[in-house]
């Protein structure tokens, strides 16, 4: 049951100040729905795209909070309550990679990885998620990685957490069907984010060589991706963990 028209509808994206995040508010935005713009240290960033998604003409509005803790999603909660932005869409995008050998891995970078990537979605999910409910309409993406599909080599800790995020979607989305909620992932591949940034240069261009499309993806053909199966449209998926990866993993 669609409570009010998609346009006039409000997706909160956690990790929007940069890069895939950016990129999703930018195209919730061009259609005129309302915007918030989840971030947690990258204020200037964060006002950036909101200057950009403001010239659409959508209400847009910027939030601070460390989703690691309840207290500070609690408080973000509060801030879009006094706003009326109650999210009807909820995507949680937020997210922290890892690189390194297993055996160099401390306990506090475990924690750190879990908590941002997995904790954080549960978290933002669990406290809007009520919402949803009672209105008998929803969505939640999860921005996941095709290393929680297939795993990878020195990203051990990144691969668990989006594995975990995975797992998460899958049980969720049978547990909100009822509530005419669907819950769904985008496993991406390799995209052009600072994510990457880790590589050099010559690693990225062999990862690029393995792909059969020859490329990264870009994070606006993530973003359409994410706008899809928000449609209302798009009922009908629920519990898919959806991976544009240039055919990488098929």
């Amino acid at each position: 049951m669609l409570v009010k028209p998609f346009k006039e509808q409000t997706v909160l994206i956690t990790g929007a100040s940069r890069g895939i995040g950016a990129a999703i508010a930018e195209r919730f935005a061009s259609v005129g729905m309302n915007v918030v713009i989840h971030y947690r240290d990258s204020h200037e960033a964060a006002n950036e795209v909101a200057r950009s998604c403001m010239k659409h003409g959508t209400k847009v509005l910027t939030v601070s909070a460390d989703i690691r803790y309840r207290d500070q999603i609690s408080k973000m909660q509060e801030k879009l309550d006094q706003r009326e932005m109650v999210p009807d869409i909820i995507v949680n995008n937020a997210g922290l990679a890892h690189y390194g050998l297993l055996s160099d891995v401390s306990e506090e970078d475990w924690d750190l990885i879990m908590d941002v990537n997995l904790k954080g979605a549960f978290l933002c999910t669990q406290a809007f998620m009520p919402s949803l409910i009672q209105q008998k309409y929803g969505r939640i993406i999860n921005v996941s990685s095709i290393w929680g599909i297939s795993g990878a080599s020195c990203e051990v800790v990144y691969s668990t957490a989006k594995g975990g995020l995975n797992a998460f979607t899958k049980a969720l989305a049978r547990e909100l069907a009822p509530s005419g909620v669907t819950v769904n992932a985008v496993a991406p591949g390799p995209v052009h984010t600072d994510m990457m940034s880790g590589f050099q240069p010559e690693e990225q261009a062999a990862i690029a060589n393995e792909i059969p499309v020859g490329r990264f993806a870009l994070p606006d053909e993530i973003a359409s991706l994410v706008y899809f199966l928000a449609l209302p449209e798009s009922g009908y998926i629920t519990g898919q963990i959806i991976s544009p990866n240039g055919g990488w993993l098929t």
